[in-house]
């Protein structure tokens, strides 16, 4: 699974105006809610949203976390992503494969 970069920033978004505190206190909320979640399947999530806890780790590297992909991911995941995956992820139906797919052109930047 992957997720393309995010490129739907807007100048002048007032999302960029909230003081980052308040950011990061709602991003540990998010990343909470999913650990508490697991019934909230990764491929679900790609399939729905085109992001997934392995993208927010990735996203978490991209913003200058000095960690690296294993670290970070047991950092969203609360544990390692080794044993997350074994306790939670199921394998993937190939129609869940075909949404995350679809759901994944959506986040390409429009030409």
């Amino acid at each position: 699974m992957s997720c393309s970069e995010n490129t739907n920033v807007t100048p002048g978004d007032p999302l960029d105006a909230i003081d980052d505190s308040v950011a990061a206190a709602a991003f540990r909320r998010l990343v909470r809610h999913l650990r508490h979640r697991h019934d909230a399947e990764n491929i679900e999530l790609m399939g729905l949203a085109g992001f997934c806890r392995n993208c927010l780790a990735d996203w978490v590297r991209e913003a200058g976390a000095e960690l690296d992909k294993a670290a970070a991911r047991d950092v969203i995941h609360g544990m390692s992503f080794a044993q997350w995956k074994a306790l939670y992820q199921g394998e993937a139906t190939t129609e869940q494969l075909a949404r995350m797919e679809a759901s994944l052109q959506k986040n390409a930047p429009a030409s």
